[in-house]
């Protein structure tokens, strides 16, 4: 038998493995939150020494619940969710949940109605926002719809169409009060339908009346549309719409190379609004300058990293569609915060995942997280159907999952 050739008899060097990647980077940055949210809320309400605060003691204790969620779901099969028939997967029970959820929240006397918009379900001991849940539930479903071996994905009506209807209908249900998370969904539903094979042609085509869909409904809301003015000159309007803009340019000015200091940002102190959710990344940047920045963008590119690697990886067409989605919606969501916090795009009210203050949003966040640890822990076992006699081994692959890889 023939030896494998050497060149220099050094061996290989070892590899980065995405589990570890991604679990140092989702621990990392759960870390950093408890942190930087502590940082934020111990000087808005007065405190002057370093001890936990009430809004700093609930970040805490959602971010213990998520990361152990990450961790119990990243223990479990994630193939349990990739059953066929449309009734009996429950990807699609899971969809149905939220879209109730999201339609529930809408009518008053249910929805709890904060800072004029109804985004939340009170649930007794806490609050959920079915936008969170929407947002993953068209991951899931997405995933599922483009792999499973009986969608044909490459035709207009029966692939790209049904996978728009699910993706729209969670989008219209949002756009009503939170247009930044609608526009999230919409954005990562087509990356996950071209990444499952829809056609960039066919993409194309709807693409256009989408726009102008989206460019509707910020005219129809005379808010969004004073928002977007703003953005080109938010100096004409300093103490109206341009002022979230204008303050985090001070926080950015004021931060430096290394920044402040934690714990003696001045911006928080009433000036910043939303300091320790939307606008997290400005309080960092002003506390731990230019350094933290890097920093917080280094763990959420470690998280791509990870989930692009685990979808070239995974054996399976569901586990590669859903590494895939579950990258995208993290990467888009730190992307849109990090754009709004640097004033590079109009304000949209998402949160910074991982690291700003929340509750059942940082939990589910986690789970879809935990989700991706399974794929890359069971994702390698493949599960095809062993080729007749007279098939070349390669036959047994159905046609869908060499799409991503292909594309990768």
């Amino acid at each position: 038998m023939d030896r494998p050739a050497v060149s220099d008899g050094a061996s290989p060097a070892p590899s980065l493995n995405p589990s570890v990647v991604l679990a140092v980077c989702v621990l990392s940055l759960l870390a950093l939150g408890i942190v930087m949210v502590q940082s934020a809320a111990m000087n808005v309400t007065g405190n002057t020494s370093w001890h936990w605060s009430p809004r700093g003691t609930q970040h805490l204790a959602f971010a213990g619940i998520a990361l152990a969620t990450f961790l119990v779901v990243g223990v479990m099969d994630y193939r349990g969710l990739r059953r066929d028939g449309l009734l009996r997967s429950p990807t699609t029970w899971l969809l149905g949940l939220a879209l109730l959820a999201c339609l529930l929240v809408l009518v008053p006397g249910i929805g709890k109605e904060v800072n004029g918009a109804r985004r939340w379900l009170p649930l007794g001991f806490t609050q959920v926002q079915p936008s969170e849940l929407g947002k993953w539930a068209a991951v899931l479903f997405l995933a599922w719809w483009v792999s499973r071996p009986a969608t044909r994905i490459a035709g207009f009506f029966r692939g790209l169409v049904p996978g728009l209807l699910v993706c729209g209908a969670v989008c219209l249900l949002v756009v009503a009060q939170d247009f930044g998370t609608a526009a999230l969904i919409g954005g990562c539903g087509l990356l996950i339908l071209l990444a499952g094979g829809v056609r960039m042609w066919q993409l194309m085509l709807v693409v256009p009346p989408l726009a102008a869909a989206a460019i509707w409904f910020i005219r129809h809301k005379e808010y969004r549309w004073r928002r977007m003015v703003a953005f080109l000159d938010p100096f004409a309007d300093p103490r109206g719409e341009g002022y979230h803009m204008v303050q985090t340019l001070l926080s950015y000015a004021s931060g430096g190379l290394f920044g402040r200091g934690l714990g003696n940002g001045i911006q928080k102190l009433g000036y910043l609004p939303e300091d320790t959710t939307d606008f997290i990344f400005a309080v960092i940047c002003e506390e731990l300058g230019i350094f933290g920045a890097a920093l917080v963008i280094g763990l959420y590119l470690g998280i791509l990293w990870s989930a692009w690697r685990i979808a070239v990886r995974c054996a399976d067409p569901f586990g590669r569609v859903l590494a895939f989605g579950i990258g995208a919606m993290i990467g888009l969501q730190a992307l849109i915060n990090i754009s709004v916090a640097t004033v590079s795009v109009p304000p949209k009210g998402l949160s910074l995942p991982l690291v700003s203050a929340g509750g059942s949003g940082l939990v589910i966040t986690c789970a879809a997280l935990g989700l991706l640890l399974s794929v890359a822990r069971r994702g390698q076992i493949a599960t095809r159907t062993p080729p007749a006699a007279d098939q070349p081994e390669h036959a047994a692959v159905p046609p869908s999952a060499t799409t991503l890889q292909a594309g990768m």
